[in-house]
């Protein structure tokens, strides 16, 4: 029945080919060691890779030791790789966990490709979801986290998740074949080891059946979270304006605001305690900002603006180009925002580009009288973050282009105009 369970799921999701190359995380636990065995009993071809990580002493080099024996019987080449685990946390500044995960899957990954598997297989069972289930909802998760272990990340697969531990144990004695045992899952230093040794054992004397529940529970949630992505996706798109730009009244139509504002700026960093701030400053006054440790978020009249927080005023750089021509014939000031044509002749040298600043004012093109800068920006409704990056050409102190916008009133292009000086910005 176990072989019979694990080969209906490979074909069932997918996971590999009759005719692939497997390469085999072996620990050396009973997992991994009826991982090997059910995969070669099958008939597939099969190569190991097994990492030493030198956190428990001589126990770590009896896994290696009894790792090597095993392929070495069953005539299945075999890597091994050593790592300094502490040294390489240390340097990451990361848990000892995360850093013995990121050193195997790269080194597999780089063992796939050498001997050309197709996939890494690794040994990952229902129990071991149902306890990823569990730790996210500890910790609290969205659908997401409450899926369980996937079947197919990337290149790596796990042909185990449709049996249990009991299962995996029964399959080992049936062929009486040992394994190791790593101590550390003995003791309940960890939060999954709590919930393995403490927390199901309480929950299986309530349902006996509970790991089986969790599992199912599970499935239907990734049922669910697909629906719930498809549609997440299409309200994400019809709420962003650009990149960067959200539109708030229309994520206040959305089903569930909330939700679609985690979707939109939970990537880049903003926690569950900033999103309910941010839900709630929807419907206040404009102007407040939100930080995450890269990003900022402006709250204005009628969107969200996210910027990177190193985008400030001394990261921008721009470069003012200028040309001078005669006027021709059939000659006609140019419509684009983007280009500034003045009277060449009204306007001194040297010109000045900077940032606009307080008190600044200028004759709008078309108007005759000086209108503050602050004020015409309001007056388009530019927000917080488009107000602080907008530039103005000066010659003296008379503004003569407000960057993109406008150009002054009093050095336009007239009927008396003989030469014509473009302006643009790069």
């Amino acid at each position: 029945m176990f072989r019979q369970k694990v080969i209906q799921y490979i074909n069932e999701k997918h996971l590999f080919h009759r005719s692939d190359k497997i390469l085999v995380a072996l620990s050396g636990g009973a997992d991994s060691v009826a991982l090997l065995r059910v995969l070669l009993l099958e008939g597939y071809n099969c190569v190991a890779a097994h990492c030493n990580f030198h956190l428990r002493g001589e126990e770590s080099d009896r896994d290696e030791e009894f790792v090597q024996n095993l392929c070495r019987g069953l005539d299945v080449p075999l890597q091994v790789i050593h790592f300094d685990t502490n040294g390489y946390a240390s340097r990451k500044r990361i848990s000892i966990e995360m850093a013995a995960r990121e050193l195997r899957y790269e080194w597999f990954e780089q063992v796939r490709l050498q001997v050309g598997a197709s996939v890494i297989a690794v040994a990952h069972h229902r129990d071991d979801s149902v306890e990823t289930f569990l730790l996210n909802l500890v910790r609290g998760t969205g659908i997401n986290g409450l899926k369980g272990i996937a079947a197919v990340n990337g290149k790596v697969v796990r042909p185990l998740l449709d049996v249990s531990r009991d299962d995996i144990l029964a399959f080992l004695a049936d062929l009486k074949q040992d394994y190791v045992t790593d101590s550390t899952n003995l003791e309940d230093e960890y939060l999954r080891n709590k919930l393995r040794l403490n927390v199901i054992p309480l929950l299986k004397e309530i349902n006996p059946s509970v790991c089986e529940s969790i599992t199912e529970t599970a499935r239907r949630l990734s049922d669910v979270e697909a629906v719930y992505r498809k549609s997440i996706q299409t309200v994400c798109t019809e709420v962003t304006e650009r990149e960067g730009k959200f539109s708030i009244s229309r994520i206040m139509k959305a089903v569930a605001p909330l939700a679609v504002l985690f979707e939109l700026l939970h990537p880049y960093g903003f926690n569950a305690v900033q999103l309910k701030n941010i839900y709630r400053s929807l419907g206040t006054e404009s102007g407040k900002l939100f930080y995450s440790e890269n990003y900022v978020l402006l709250r204005d009249r009628d969107y969200l603006f996210l910027k990177r927080r190193e985008e400030s005023k001394e990261d921008q750089s721009y470069t003012l180009h200028q040309e001078i021509c005669q006027i021709e014939d059939g000659f006609e000031v140019s419509r684009n925002p983007e280009l500034a044509c003045l009277d060449a002749d009204t306007v001194k040298e040297p010109l000045v580009l900077r940032r606009w600043q307080s008190g600044d004012k200028f004759v709008p093109f078309g108007m005759h009288s000086f209108k503050k800068v602050r004020d015409y920006l309001r007056d388009r409704k530019y927000s917080l973050f488009e107000k602080e990056n907008q530039y103005v050409v000066c010659s003296g102190e008379n503004i003569v282009w407000l960057v993109n916008e406008r150009t002054d009133n009093r050095f336009r292009v007239t009927e008396k105009t003989q030469r014509v000086l473009k302006l643009w910005i790069e």
